[in-house]
């Protein structure tokens, strides 16, 4: 007896020019997804009901989309009781992407980029407020990116919570995507240790005095205590993907060592947790 294909809903891609549709379509068609880029709305309905179309299919909609509109793309959204994904990325990061690929913005019009970017965010506001996932790719690498479509919509999402601990500096901002943040700044800094200061929270003398501090070995365990039951309620919500993301001032000591020794401790709990130092140089 053949094996039924695996339902899935299919995913409509959408977001802003250069915050990267291009490599999440790319990555999905890695996953094994049938992709689509740029498929007319009027004909993706006729899509969904081919018989023959695959159970996992994932559309690329954007401004150049014959027949765009943010109205449109809702409707056709209901219809075909899609997942809507939306790519944004900060209005700094997408003009430099465009001054260095000499790309001109679908919406300038012949104006700066700015006026193009900010014409486009407009435009897809509500496309963005009812998304049923919204992925910034700001601060992502490639990589990173893989990671978190990895853990969406993955072979085995379904089963599995993809778990990723990212640790950085406040002074260069929040990492977007995290949905547990922990501010460990009130922890002994090795920064102002002359000897310290040039390693990272990766080096043993750097560990040996953080740990040195009378709070750590409590905060530790607190955490640990808040984190462990939370992991199986997110599971049981439906939640494929959940960012943890560790601060301190620069994203080089104390938020890069309690990162590793909870990924550790995930580890020994029988949770693999994928590991990103946001702010270590290289």
């Amino acid at each position: 007896m053949t094996a039924q294909p695996e339902h899935r809903n299919p995913l409509i891609i959408t977001g802003l020019s250069g915050a990267g549709l291009s490599s999440v379509l790319k990555n999905l068609e890695d996953l094994g997804y049938e992709v689509f880029d740029n498929f007319p709305l009027s004909l993706v309905p006729a899509l969904i009901k081919d018989t023959q179309a695959p159970a996992r299919l994932a559309i690329g909609i954007d401004t150049r989309t014959r027949g765009f509109s943010p109205d449109k793309v809702l409707e056709t959204v209901k219809d075909i009781e899609a997942l809507l994904v939306y790519i944004t990325c900060d209005n700094a990061v997408l003009q430099t992407r465009f001054t260095e690929t000499r790309r001109r913005h679908p919406l300038a019009d012949g104006a700066p980029v700015t006026i193009g970017i900010a014409r486009e965010r407009d435009l897809l506001h509500t496309l963005e407020a009812a998304a049923d996932l919204t992925i910034d790719s700001s601060d992502l690498s490639i990589h990173d990116l893989r990671h978190i479509l990895e853990g969406h919509f993955g072979a085995h999402h379904d089963q599995s919570l993809s778990i990723s601990l990212i640790s950085f500096g406040y002074r260069h901002g929040l990492p977007r995507e995290a949905d547990i943040v922990m501010d460990v700044r009130f922890l002994k800094n090795p920064h102002w240790n002359a000897n310290l200061r040039p390693q990272t929270g990766r080096d043993k003398d750097v560990g040996i005095y953080i740990e040195s501090d009378l709070e750590f070995a409590g905060f530790l365990r607190h955490f640990q205590d808040l984190i462990e039951p939370l992991i199986p309620r997110y599971k049981a919500e439906g939640k494929h993907y959940l960012t943890i993301a560790i601060g301190c001032t620069g994203g080089r000591h104390r938020s890069v060592f309690i990162t590793e020794k909870l990924g550790k401790w995930l580890a020994s709990i029988g949770h693999s947790a994928h590991i990103t130092h946001r702010d270590l140089p290289g």
